[in-house]
């Protein structure tokens, strides 16, 4: 397993949410009293979620999913309804760990800051792979640098939201206030809201609550349940393969050139985004069986991609034929010639976005 597969895997659970405009994996944990903490605006605690810098901290990070998607083959099984938990450990310097248990056995990222190992036990592969300048390892991703997600969120939702701070709570054993964005009137979109729970002390976001039109019950839940603040174990920062592992080196992915400070890959070859806020759709194209990708395109598609045939209903229109998907917060259409357009909007939504 390639170190970019193993991050489309642990990275499908929150794609639903990036898809829908969000952008971010938060934190759900129980709620304890509501403590008393200082007044606070919107707009002071918006400020501060996104000068965040939060230190080293560990941490158990829960996904409670209500989205209605059955177990789909070839799909992290994240994506279907049911509870997921993930450890995660984040140093000084984009250092980072995130484990993931599957049954028996887990899937391991971790990064020195310079070279990020992905280890799966189920097949005892490790991938040795060296950061280039202005590419992220998990010490600098959103599943374990909540104040990046936070302020993912912000950008993308913030000027097309109505913003206000609705109390607080106790999230994780800590207090937080609870930091509500709404979809201004004028937005398409399948979401009520969405609340993010804010450290009260360190302003980073211990829980994301995704409600949708028409529902009282969450539809997506993430956060810790557990969280610590302080110096980490410099040991878990490093990676010796174990004896018998087969290790691969994977090369700079594509569009990143390396030396040049700051530089981010692009999107993928085809993917487009049309609109912008909570209406956002997202259109891309699905790898097509026996196509010549390029060498680097093959390598991150090896696997497959998960089998959709048996989800949806067919549809049709003037952008052509395909198959709908729908879940509590996001809508997609498959088409037969290989496109895929998906955003928490409804299904008009996206047929205007394959028309265009």
């Amino acid at each position: 397993m390639t170190a970019g597969r193993t991050w489309s895997r642990i990275g499908v659970g929150a794609a639903l949410v990036g898809a829908v405009g969000l952008g971010l994996v938060a934190i759900p944990a129980g709620a304890g009293a509501a403590p008393v903490l200082p007044p606070v605006s919107a707009q002071d605690l918006v400020s501060s979620v996104l000068t965040a810098k939060p230190g080293p901290f560990n941490g158990t990070v829960e996904l409670d999913n209500a989205l209605g998607l059955p177990a789909i083959p070839g799909a992290p099984a994240q994506l279907a309804n049911g509870k997921s938990t993930a450890r995660v450990w984040s140093g000084d310097d984009g250092k980072g760990r995130l484990s993931i248990p599957s049954g028996a056995d887990e899937q391991t990222l971790v990064s020195d800051g310079s070279t990020v190992w992905a280890y799966d036990s189920a097949d005892r592969t490790a991938t040795k792979h060296t950061l280039v300048p202005g590419e992220r390892g998990p010490g600098q991703r959103s599943a374990t640098d909540p104040a990046a997600a936070a302020a993912a969120a912000l950008q993308t939702l913030g000027k097309t939201s109505t913003i206000t701070v609705d109390g607080t709570a106790e999230v994780a054993g800590r207090p937080a206030y609870a930091l509500v964005l709404a979809p201004n009137p004028s937005e398409r979109t399948l979401l009520r809201e969405v609340r993010i729970a804010v450290d009260a002390e360190k302003r980073v976001p211990l829980q994301l609550t995704v409600l949708a039109n028409g529902s009282t019950d969450p539809a997506v839940q993430i956060g810790f349940t557990d969280l610590t603040f302080g110096p980490q174990d410099p040991s878990l920062f490093t990676f010796t393969p174990p004896a018998g592992t087969t290790v691969k080196d994977e090369p700079a992915p594509a569009g990143t050139p390396e030396g040049t400070p700051g530089a981010h890959p692009g999107p993928p070859a085809g993917t487009t985004v049309v609109g912008d806020g909570w209406d956002t759709v997202v259109v891309g194209t699905m790898p097509k069986p026996g196509a010549q990708a390029a060498p680097d395109q093959r390598r991150r598609d090896e696997g497959g991609a998960p089998d959709l045939s048996s989800l949806g209903t067919p549809v049709s229109g003037s952008w052509g034929s395909g198959r709908l998907i729908t879940t509590a917060v996001a809508t997609a259409i498959v088409t037969d010639d290989g496109r895929v357009a998906a955003g928490a909007v409804p299904e008009q939504v996206l047929t205007e976005a394959l028309a265009k």
